[in-house]
């Protein structure tokens, strides 16, 4: 006869280590393991999605060089955010986040961490779902790829020309009917600025940061010649022989970097990244709804979340009776 419990028992350590790669997360998640079957009696199956589900946060934090004992309350959101991104349903976010609260109550009792980074994260239902949004990390990843993908002697004007494109979706949070719209006249590389023109032929400003004006600035020297071949265009971002760039190539050119990093992201995507990384550092949303060219801070809105985590966690470290006393 079978031995059901064992069997339920033993399978999901064999699921964490092929993810876990980590020793110190893979003794955590055996012990949290022992914890949940032992000491809480929960049902196996109960046991096998608690322990699944801790190893998709673990490998989660590996690639960010983290692990379980060191992580952070932000950690935990971009994860849930990852989640949403990727379609995963709100109940099996809820699951998730339920299997981690409990996870890190066991790490707490055991001393073996002094903060739970679950602490007044909302539970899913309460989150309104952002735009997928790249990780700091996948952004910077993704801005560090271009290299010559094509053969023939415009393959390094046109890996320039990408990095420059890159940059911009990123520094500027353009659409991609903005950037293959912008115009020479339209970049004020010296004063760090561009002038874009949105939705209804309404125009805003956007700051360049360095990275942006240092990746305009190589596409300037000499990668746009290259691509103009003598044309005359009045347009910034060009296509093989001068002519103007098509949304679909846009698009190729932001998947194909996006596949650099494990991801399969779209143009849209480093617009709502630019945003979500603003907002999580702390800009306000009237900023952000100028950078993004809403017509209504309500659309802007969909951030607010972010915003009000970012408030939390200053109030928590500077407000004098924020925390509890002993």
């Amino acid at each position: 006869m079978v031995n059901h419990t064992r069997y339920f028992s033993l399978r999901p350590i064999t699921r964490i280590l092929a993810v876990v790669s980590s020793a110190t997360n893979a003794r955590v998640v055996e012990g949290f393991l022992d914890y949940l079957r032992i000491e809480k009696g929960l049902a196996p199956l109960t046991v096998v999605a608690y322990t699944t589900d801790i190893g998709q946060f673990a490998g989660f934090l590996e690639k960010r060089k983290r692990t379980l004992l060191n992580a952070q309350r932000n950690h935990v959101r971009e994860f849930i955010q990852q989640l949403f991104g990727n379609s995963v349903d709100g109940r099996s976010v809820g699951r998730k986040l339920s299997a981690l609260r409990h996870l890190y109550r066991y790490l707490l009792l055991d001393k073996m961490v002094d903060h739970d980074p679950t602490l007044n994260i909302d539970s899913p239902k309460q989150w309104k779902v952002l735009p997928k949004a790249l990780a700091r990390d996948e952004m910077e990843g993704m801005l560090g790829w271009p290299h010559p993908v094509s053969k023939g002697k415009d393959a390094e004007a046109l890996a320039v020309r990408d990095r420059a494109m890159l940059e911009v979706f990123y520094a500027a949070a353009l659409r991609v009917s903005e950037i293959i719209g912008v115009k020479l006249e339209d970049l004020k590389l010296d004063l760090g600025y561009l002038l874009v023109r949105g939705k209804g032929d309404k125009e805003r400003i956007v700051p360049l940061g360095k990275g942006a004006q240092d990746a305009l600035s190589h596409y300037m020297k000499g990668a746009r010649a290259v691509l103009a071949k003598g044309k005359s265009s009045p347009l910034l971002f060009l296509g093989r022989g001068g002519g103007k760039l098509t949304r679909q190539r846009v698009w190729q050119m932001v998947r194909a970097a996006s596949v650099s990093v494990g991801r399969n992201a779209s143009p849209h995507m480093l617009r709502h990244s630019c945003a979500t990384h603003m907002v999580e550092n702390g800009a306000d949303l009237r900023t952000v709804q100028t950078i993004l060219g809403h017509a209504d801070i309500s659309t802007t809105q969909v951030y607010t979340h972010l915003a009000l985590d970012r408030l939390k966690s200053v109030y928590q470290k500077h407000h004098p009776r924020a925390k509890a006393r002993g």
